[in-house]
This record gives C-alpha cells, structure tokens and sequence, in this order.
C-alpha cells in the first residue's frame, strides 16, 4: 500500500514535469499544472510569486480563485504577506488560520484577499534556484487547519520541479522586456538624429542659397562701389590719401565676402567631391594664411567617397575645413596631413594631423573660445551622421590629429531615407 502511494506520488511529479514542457508563459504554467498539484495538496487557491530581478518587487499568478493580487502591477516586497519567506528569514510559512494569523497582518501588508475570500489554511515554501529564492509557491484552503508538514515537504518538491521554468521565464521576459526598451529608445535616438539629419540638410541648402544672393546683390553692390571710389580717387581736385583707406577697407571687406560665399556654397564639393574640395581648401587656407605651412592631402579610400549622400558629403567636409581652420589659426604647424582611407572592411576613416602646439591650449588671444564652437559643431556634425569623432594628440605627443569614422552602412541607410 505504501508503495502504491509512493509510486502515484511520484506519476504526479512526472505529470508535473510533463505538462511544464513547451509553456512559455507564467499563467499558462500555472494553469497546466494545478490540477495535477490538487491532487497531491487539495487546495482552493493556488499561487506563485515571482520576485523581480532586483529583488524589490513581486508579480503573483494564480489559478482556483481571482484575487487582487495577480491584477495588481508589480508590488513592493515590503507589502507582500509572505515577505518573511520572500526574504530567507523562515524556510517555510504554514498557518492553520491565515485570517487571524499575526504574521499576515501588519502595517502596509495587501492581505484583504486573505480575508475577503476566507483563505484559512495557508502553506507557503520558497522557490529556489541555485540557493537563491525568485519567488514562493502558495496553496490556500477555505478549511483550518487543513496542511501538515507533510504537505509542506511534498510543497517543496513540487517547487524545485517549477523554480528552474520560472526562474527561465523571468530571465526572458526580463530579456524581452529590454530589448524592448532598447529599440524604443534607439527608435527614438534615429528619429532624432534623422530629424536633426533633414535640419542640417536644409539649414545647409539655405546656407547656400543666402550665399548666392551674397554673391549676385551684395558683393555686386560692393564691386560697382568699388569702381566708383576708384574714379573718385582720380579726381585732381580731391586728396589720395582720403579715399585710399576707404577703398582698402572695402577691398578687404569684398574680399572677406568672397570667402564667406565660399565657404557657404562649396562649388569644388559638388562638382569634383569631398577629397578634392579638401584639398582645395586646404590650398587656399594655407595660401591666405601666409604661413610656410607645408600640406599633403592622401586619398586611398578608392570609390568609398563615390555616392556619398549630399548631406553626408557636406558634413565630412565641414568637419575637416573646422580642422583645417583651426589646425592653421591656433596650432601654428609646420605640416599639415589629410588622410583619406578605409580604415576596415565598410568604415571610411578621415585623419587631420598637423605638428602645432595643438588646439587644446592655443596661445591667448588666438580665438580659443571660437575654436571650442567649433569643435562642439564637429562633434555634432559626426553624431548625425552616425560618424565617430576623436580628436587628441598626435604622434609622439606633438600637434593635434582628428580622426573621423564612418560606417558606409550608415551611408546606404541615409540614402535609403531609413
């Protein structure tokens, strides 16, 4: 007869382990196996507490009765009525009469479900997986005194065949739960970024478009002023040195136009591409400059500039011409190199290296203020456009060397509007 009893015992355990493979959800287990539990502790109410994976909350699920505790969100540890037991202090709970039993009730506990549905007689053992507790297996009886310790021992073995399933579980929901904020938030920081992308991409196009009237009203305005003032300074009856000062300041302020309507609209860049408006750049910068700077520009990218997004081109160029500019205005080189290249498989790498005192401490009154403008403008240049920016010290400790990344993934995803 004992063995009879010994071998049903242990078919109910194996039906346990039966109906647990291929569930993937929390209720959908608790629902599989109650029946079969009933069978070996009868109960009216059954339920299982998962502890959150920082320990401070616990999510309930339960089969036989509905009480509040599953439609609840995430509860405190702190409220639960088994919180001794959540927290290791006893190895089990078992109480003939729950709803009169001090260690359910105290202040901040959510045990109305206990009175409410007259949940009496109550067993509660620890789920436990590689000696840590995730959670606790509860069977509840309208009746008194209705559990022995013989139904907390078979409780505990019923625990160990479902703690491992539950402990597998809240590992994947945690799993899914972050990548679901993951995406959420990387949705959101590509919106942004392709939002700010479509900003640049007409603030640039305005840019442009006010150089153009620079250069067809203004800069007109000027010459023909210009020419009238160099007639004027012909005029015997008037002294050259009034108007001379004039007309060197206007020929300075024309010329300073000039660059601005350049810089603004970079013609070389459209029509030749991002290596040869560099060296363009780099060209007359140096020239204007009237330094002996010596320049170098290396381009052994091969056709990984070819096909670059407008927007994508313009901000590569941008970057360099600010590293340019500020390698000549505050590093004070002697040598100024441009390399262009692929640095692996799919990144397009943009080194500027000069041999100045670098940039991070310019000499006073060199602009060091602008020059921090203007690295903040490449830092962002490079973020919208998924590129990524160093700037530090140059070999050996000497200059400054700016390197740009770019994934050339990044590249097709612009041009596919993703």
């Amino acid at each position: 007869m004992l063995n009879r009893a010994r071998n049903s015992l242990f078919d109910r355990y194996l039906g346990i382990s039966r109906l647990l493979a291929g569930q993937l959800d929390f209720h959908a287990i608790i629902q599989a196996v109650a029946v079969e539990i009933s069978h070996i502790i009868p109960h009216d109410h059954l339920d299982v507490c998962i502890k959150t994976i920082d320990g401070k909350y616990h999510i309930a699920y339960e089969s036989g009765l509905d009480t509040a505790w599953s439609k609840q969100p995430p509860a405190l540890l702190t409220g639960s009525p088994i919180r001794t037991l959540l927290a290791g202090d006893v190895d089990f709970l078992l109480s003939e009469d729950a709803c009169s039993d001090p260690r359910f009730h105290f202040a901040g506990a959510f045990s109305r479900p206990i009175i409410d549905l007259a949940l009496r007689s109550r067993l509660h053992v620890p789920l436990k997986v590689q000696g840590n507790i995730i959670g606790a297996l509860s069977c509840s009886s309208h009746e008194r005194d209705a559990y022995t310790m013989e139904d907390v021992e078979c409780a505990r073995s019923i625990a160990d065949l479902l703690a491992p399933y539950f402990f597998a579980l809240r590992a994947a929901e945690q799993a899914k739960r972050s990548a679901v904020v993951e995406t959420e938030a990387r949705a959101r920081e590509e919106g942004l970024r392709l939002g700010a992308l479509k900003l640049t991409e007409a603030l640039e196009a305005e840019r442009q478009r006010i150089g153009m009237d620079l250069h067809d009203q203004t800069l007109a305005d000027l010459t023909r002023l210009s020419r009238r003032m160099e007639r004027l300074a012909t005029q015997p009856d008037l002294p050259a040195d009034v108007l001379e000062p004039l007309c060197r300041t206007l020929q300075q302020c024309m010329h300073d136009l000039r660059q601005i309507i350049e810089e603004a609209k970079p013609t070389v860049l459209q029509l030749f591409g991002v290596a040869e408006a560099i060296e363009n750049h780099l060209d007359r910068s140096v020239r204007e400059s009237g330094l002996p700077i010596r320049w170098q520009v290396t381009d052994d990218s091969g056709d990984m500039l070819t096909g670059l997004e407008q927007t994508v081109a313009i901000s590569l160029f941008r970057i360099v011409q600010e590293a340019v500019n500020n390698a000549i205005r505050h590093g004070q080189p002697d040598t100024i190199l441009v390399r262009i290249g692929q640095i692996e498989q799919g990144l397009l790498g943009i080194e500027v290296i000069d041999d100045g005192c670098g940039v991070a401490s310019p000499p006073a009154g060199s602009g060091s203020e602008r020059a921090g403008h203007g690295v903040d403008n490449m830092k962002t240049r490079a973020r919208l456009i998924s590129a990524r920016l160093e700037i530090g010290r140059g070999s050996g400790g000497y200059g400054t060397a700016v390197r740009l990344s770019l994934p050339l993934e990044n590249k097709a995803r612009v041009e596919a509007g993703l």
